[in-house]
C-alpha cells in the first residue's frame, strides 16, 4: 500500500461514519410517522372496520370486571380488557391527548372461580365479544365512532349514535375516552390538564342512554 492510499484511510472511515449517522438519524425520523401508519385504522370498501389483527400486541391498558354503567342492570362476571395502539399511546404520554386515528379494542371474556388450582377470586375464559372505537376526523363527523363485532368476525359498520358514542361523550374523562378507568394513564392525563372531573364524575342516567354494556 502506497502511503498516499496510507493517509487517505482515516478520511475513509470518517466519511463512513458520517454516512452511519446519517442513516440512523433519518431512520429515527422515519419511525414514529411508519409506526402511526403501521396501525391506522383499515376500512372495507362498504365502509367497515377492520379488526385489527395484531392487537393483542398493542399496549394493554386495563381490565374491568363485572362493569355495568346502566343503573338498573345487576353487574355481570365478565372481564373487559383494553387495548390501545401504540402510537397514540406514546402521543398520549407526551399530550395527554388522543391523536386522530386512534384506536381502540376490546374484549369481553367470561370468567370463573373455581378450575385447575383455583380457590378463590376470577380468571378470564371465552372471548364473548369485541369492540373498537376509532378517532377519525376524516371520516366522522363527530370525530369518534364505535364498532361492535360479532364473533369471528374480521369487520364491522359503525354503531348507532345511541348505542356508545353519546355515553361516551358525557362522561369520558379525556376526549371521548374513560380514562378514568386506566390507573396509568389518569394521573398523565391530569399533569397535563386534560383531564375532566366533571364529565368523570356525571351520573349515568339509563333512560338517556338506553342501555349501554362496558366500553372502552
Amino acid at each position: 500500500m502506497t502511503l498516499k492510499a496510507q493517509k487517505s484511510l482515516p478520511k475513509i472511515a470518517v466519511l463512513l461514519a458520517m454516512a452511519v449517522a446519517v442513516a440512523v438519524a433519518l431512520e429515527t425520523i422515519d419511525a414514529p410517522a411508519a409506526s402511526a401508519e403501521a396501525d391506522a385504522p383499515e376500512y372495507s370498501s362498504d365502509g367497515k372496520l377492520l379488526l385489527p389483527r395484531n392487537y393483542r400486541e398493542w399496549i394493554y391498558l386495563s381490565s374491568g370486571l363485572g362493569m355495568e354503567y346502566n343503573p338498573a342492570h345487576k353487574p355481570g362476571s365478565e372481564f373487559t380488557d383494553v387495548f390501545v395502539k401504540p402510537s397514540a399511546y406514546r402521543e398520549f404520554l407526551l399530550t395527554g391527548n388522543w391523536p386522530d386515528r386512534t384506536v381502540f379494542v376490546l374484549e369481553e371474556r367470561s370468567s370463573a372461580a373455581r378450575g385447575s388450582i383455583n380457590q378463590g377470586g376470577r380468571y378470564q375464559t371465552a372471548l364473548d365479544h369485541l369492540a373498537a372505537s376509532v378517532k377519525d376526523e376524516k371520516r366522522f363527523p363527530e370525530k369518534w365512532a364505535y364498532f361492535s363485532f360479532a364473533i369471528g368476525a374480521e369487520q364491522a359498520p359503525p354503531n348507532p349514535r345511541n348505542a356508545c358514542f353519546t355515553c361516551h361523550s358525557a362522561h369520558g374523562a379525556v376526549d371521548n375516552t374513560f380514562v378514568q378507568f386506566y390507573p396509568t394513564l389518569k394521573p398523565v392525563a391530569i399533569q397535563h390538564g386534560t383531564y375532566s372531573t366533571a364529565r368523570a364524575a356525571a351520573k349515568n342516567v339509563a333512560h338517556e342512554y338506553g342501555t349501554p354494556q362496558a366500553e372502552q
